[in-house]
């Protein structure tokens, strides 16, 4: 990601004590894709693809919640 409009060096969140799990500042798989798509000039919420017959959406944010983490961009 690096050059890509992300915050150099950046430790964004905590884990427990044995690295197991995040604690802190968590940030979901669409939450990633969300933040990749906006900084690729792509509105995640209108983005669709077909599947099956019907359409479909990468991050789907009325399901997962999935929004732009704007704490990791520069």
């Amino acid at each position: 990601m690096a050059g890509g409009g992300f915050k150099a060096g950046h430790i964004h969140g905590a884990t427990d004590e044995f690295g197991y799990k995040s604690v802190e500042n968590r940030v979901s798989v669409p939450d990633l894709h969300a933040t990749i798509l906006h900084q690729l000039g792509i509105n995640h919420t209108k983005l669709t693809f077909t599947h099956s017959g019907r359409p479909e959406r990468l991050t789907d944010p009325e399901v997962t919640g999935a929004r732009v983490v704007n704490e990791i961009l520069s």
